[in-house]
Formats: C-alpha cells, sequence, structure tokens
C-alpha cells in the first residue's frame, strides 16, 4: 500500500464516506464531526447502535497516526475525530506518533493497545473503550481521559507523562486481575487530576512520581471484595495528595470542565459538594508528600480486615479531618509529621488506631479537642502500654507553651505504665499518685508536709519527750522537733537531743519515713522533668 504524493489515501484502502471526511479534516488540521444532532443518540455510553455512517476502522486511523499524510499548505495535520465509533483494536504499540490527537465522544469496538507508543499530547474526552493497555506509554505533554467509561481496566504501569495527567470524572471497572487502573511506576512531570473519578477496583499506583500535585477531590474509589481500593505505597508527590470534597455540576469548581479547560479550586457560595468516599483499604506506605496529605471531609468504609494505612510516610502537614471510619484501622505506625491538624471526631476508638513510632511536632486541634479526649486517642492508640505516644504529644505541649497539659499527659503516662507492674509496684505507684502525683504536682508534698508537722508538732507539745543527755540538750522546741523529723538530711539539733518512748516513738518513726517517702518522690518526679528538658 503506498500513498499518492498529494497526500490522498491509497485506492485499495476503500475510505468510506466517514474514513473520508476524517482523513481530510486530518490533512488540514480541522475537526471530524460525525455527530448526528440528537444528544441522546450522540452518547457513547447510551444504549442506540450506532450505523455504518459513523464507523471508521481502526487501521485506517492508525494509517493517518504512524504514516502522517501530507497536511495541506499552510495546515498542521492533527487528527480531531468526535462522534466515530472505530472499529477492531486500534493497535499502536510502539508506534510513535507525532500529530495532536484528541478523539471525543467517540466508541471503541476494541481495546486500544498503546504500550510503548510515543506521543506529543493525546486526548480521548467523553470516549466509551473496552480497555486501555498503554504500559511504558511516553507523552511529550498531555494525557487526558476525562468523562471515559472504561470497561476493563487502565493500565499506565511506568508510563511517562511530559506535562499533566488528567482523568477527572473518568468511569473505570476492573480487569481480571481486579485492578481499576494500575500505574505501578508511572511518572507525570506536573499534575496528576483524577477528580470525581468512579473506580471499581484496585487503583495501583505503587513507587509512582507525581511532579506537583495529585488530586483525587470528590471520588470514589470502591473495591469492598478486594483488600484495597487504592494502593499507592512508595508514591511520591511533590506538593499536596488531595482526598477531599469537590463541587458538583454548574460550578467553577466542578470538574466537568477539563483542562486545558481548567479547574477553579475554590467552589462558588452554594455549590452542592461531593466527598472524597474510599470503599476498602488504602495504602500509602513509605509515600513522600512535599507539602501536606489532605483527608478534610473523607469518608472511609472498611472491612474490619481492611486499613487506612499510612505507616512511613513523610509529610510537613496531615489534616486527619475526614469521617471517624467504623470499621478497619488507621495505621500511623512510623510516620513523620511536622503538623498534625485534626479533629477529635475524625479518629477511631479504642483497637482502631495504631500509631507506634508516630512522630509530630506540633498539634493543630480543628474545632474543640480537650486535653481528656487528647488521651482517650492516645490510649486507643495503645491498647497495650507503650511510653513513646505519652512523651511524644507531652513534647508537642511543651513546644506549644502548654507545660501544665504536658505535665498532665506524663502524669497519666505514670498511671497507665502502673497497670503492668506487679503488686508491689503498683502499691508504691498508688503510693505516689495519692501523695505527690508522680512528682508532677509537688505542691501536694508542701501540703502533705505541713498537715503531718502540725500533728506531729501538736502531738509533741503535749507529750515532749525525755532529753536523750540533759545537760547537753537544746531548749525544747516541739514545732522544730517535728520539722526537723520530718525533714531527711536536713539536721536541726533536735531530732538526735531527745529520747520518745511509747506513742510518741511511734509517731516519731512515722513523722521519718513520710518524710523520706514525700522527698523521694519529688526528687524522682523533679528528675523526670529535668530529663524531659
Amino acid at each position: 500500500m503506498t500513498e499518492h504524493e498529494d497526500g490522498d489515501a491509497p485506492a485499495d484502502l476503500r475510505l468510506t464516506s466517514a474514513e473520508w471526511s476524517m482523513w481530510q479534516a486530518f490533512r488540514n488540521g480541522s475537526t471530524c464531526d460525525l455527530h448526528m444532532g440528537d444528544p441522546v443518540r450522540d452518547d457513547p455510553h447510551g444504549q442506540h447502535l450506532w450505523g455504518p455512517e459513523r464507523r471508521v476502522r481502526a487501521r485506517v486511523v492508525a494509517l493517518l497516526l504512524l504514516e502522517s499524510p501530507h497536511a495541506q499548505p499552510g495546515r498542521v495535520a492533527a487528527l480531531k475525530l468526535t462522534g466515530a465509533y472505530i472499529t477492531d483494536t486500534l493497535d499502536l504499540a510502539g508506534g510513535t506518533i507525532k500529530p495532536f490527537v484528541e478523539l471525543r465522544d467517540c466508541r471503541f469496538e476494541a481495546e486500544l493497545v498503546l504500550p510503548e507508543s510515543r506521543f506529543t499530547t493525546l486526548r480521548l474526552v467523553n470516549c466509551a473503550i473496552p480497555r486501555v493497555e498503554a504500559a511504558r506509554l511516553h507523552t511529550e505533554g498531555d494525557l487526558h481521559l476525562p468523562r471515559c467509561v472504561v470497561q476493563s481496566g487502565v493500565r499506565l504501569t511506568d508510563a511517562q507523562i511530559g506535562t499533566d495527567l488528567l482523568l477527572n470524572q473518568i468511569v473505570v471497572h476492573k480487569d481480571r486481575q481486579g485492578r481499576s487502573i494500575m500505574a505501578d511506576g508511572m511518572t507525570v512531570a506536573q499534575d496528576l487530576q483524577a477528580e470525581m473519578i468512579e473506580s471499581y477496583g484496585e487503583l495501583s499506583l505503587r513507587g509512582a512520581t507525581v511532579g506537583v500535585t495529585l488530586s483525587l477531590r470528590g471520588s470514589r474509589l470502591s473495591n469492598p471484595f478486594g483488600r484495597r481500593a487504592l494502593n499507592a505505597p512508595q508514591l511520591t508527590v511533590e506538593r499536596t495528595l488531595y482526598l477531599t470534597p469537590a463541587g458538583l455540576a454548574n460550578s467553577p469548581f466542578s470538574s466537568g470542565v477539563t483542562p486545558p479547560y481548567g479547574i477553579a479550586h475554590t467552589p462558588s457560595r452554594g455549590t452542592r459538594m461531593q466527598r472524597f468516599e474510599c470503599e476498602g483499604g488504602m495504602r500509602l506506605d513509605d509515600g513522600r508528600f512535599g507539602d501536606a496529605i489532605d483527608l478534610e471531609d473523607a469518608r472511609f468504609v472498611m472491612e474490619s480486615d481492611q486499613e487506612l494505612s499510612l505507616r512511613r510516610i513523610q509529610t510537613p502537614e496531615l489534616r486527619f479531618l475526614g469521617e471517624r471510619p467504623q470499621r478497619g484501622r488507621v495505621v500511623l505506625s512510623g510516620a513523620r509529621v511536622v503538623t498534625l491538624v485534626d479533629r477529635s471526631a475524625s479518629w477511631p476508638g479504642l483497637g482502631g488506631l495504631w500509631m507506634a513510632g508516630f512522630a509530630y511536632e506540633t498539634l493543630v486541634p480543628h474545632g474543640r479537642f480537650p486535653l481528656t479526649v487528647r488521651l482517650r486517642w492516645v490510649a486507643a492508640a495503645t491498647p497495650e502500654y507503650a511510653p513513646e505516644p505519652y512523651e511524644m504529644l507531652a513534647a508537642a505541649l511543651r513546644r506549644s507553651g502548654e507545660d501544665a497539659d504536658a505535665r498532665e499527659v506524663l502524669l497519666a503516662k505514670q498511671r497507665r505504665r502502673r497497670e503492668t507492674l506487679p503488686l508491689a509496684g503498683k502499691a508504691w505507684g498508688f503510693l505516689q499518685d495519692w501523695t505527690v502525683a508522680y512528682g508532677y504536682r509537688p505542691g501536694r508534698a508542701a501540703v502533705w508536709m505541713a498537715i503531718l508537722w502540725a500533728i506531729g508538732a501538736a502531738y509533741f507539745a503535749g507529750s515532749p519527750p525525755p532529753p536523750l543527755k540533759p545537760e547537753e540538750a537544746p531548749v525544747w522546741n516541739p514545732y522544730l522537733y517535728a520539722l526537723d523529723l520530718l525533714l531527711p538530711v536536713v539536721d536541726l539539733n533536735q531530732g538526735t537531743a531527745w529520747k520518745p518512748a511509747g506513742g510518741a516513738q511511734w509517731v516519731a518513726a512515722v513523722l521519718i519515713l513520710a518524710g523520706w517517702v514525700l522527698a523521694t518522690t519529688v526528687a524522682a518526679g523533679a528528675s523526670r522533668l529535668l530529663r524531659r528538658q
């Protein structure tokens, strides 16, 4: 088959009228529109059959893109096709396609095969496609698939997108392996916009890299019978991952308008919002996010064995502001966050939160989050006692200037630790708690000392002990004598000058023991405070 020098199609290709129109439009860079003028009949996702007047063979499309007949003088060749039914399999595997490609409102009879092909820009807008096979696809510009419906998955493994990847409002059903979109190892130089998409199966982004932001605003990911709806360990996003609401219909915030079309990220007043929803587990383990992970108003529906896993993530800010999961677990083990923005109603209860080794520097509660509730948050994350979550919380409160709350947290840690001790340790712990609150409330020691001193002084004023050496005894003073018994180490030359007997001996012993208990407890608490500082 040879092409005529004037750019016309070979005669043996026997173009239909629709194909001839497409061929000529390609040469002059205009749009070949095969719409019938009826919105219902022109819907590529509808039930109406499309006749031969709209059908173009995949081999003709491939010939245009791979061979690229000469453009008409003064024009730039481009494939702009609207409302066509592309029959057979469009196979461009390994090919280099230089012309601009934009297919709108088209139906594909069979899968679209693009592995290892190279495009400048590829746009498929509102198309019905059985499957997209595009592993190791390379584009110099954008790849757009907005509002498409794909029945058996999209494969973009190791693809390289030169600028933006746009998937807004795409509907993707799972393939034989249960995956809706498989994009492991994919690189997107700028934004990955997947707003208000519907994914039925596992969306896999393992080891993917996004040069600016990754937006899943308003999307619905559903994989209730699989392990995860979003599987993205080792994901790298240079700016922010958005799992937040998006505006619906007739709004500048709505994703119904697609770039280069642009999306405004500020909703207009009165706009109805659609939240991000994930039915199934989510895995972001070992991810790196340059600005933040935003989970505002996100909803997670999980089974008891599924997880929202954020193990070992690193990000300057985590905005955990979604709806509380009713089942499943939230796992933050080993995560590193500078600022944690959260609300009390977002965290799961006992057994639903794991955060061993979770490190953060600053807490920014959204709404009312009293310390008692914050302590329950720590307790929920530690079914078995672990000191690190309490110490992390105390350090964050201290950095915020809330020293009193920090001491309350450390006191709660000691009380929680006491539950793990043997009986003797528990008894000693209760005594320290009751007297001086493990040293975190040293003022109690002064009160107890004053009470015991007053009792001892009153007792010895009425029952003075005899002197040990009458000729050397100082002037009797019951107040100094009681104080000398209470204060360990300090010697007021009273305790050793008198010889109590009978009941006075027992009172003296009680005062001495009480003094040592109070002193050692205060010293232990002071040493803990100094170590924390």
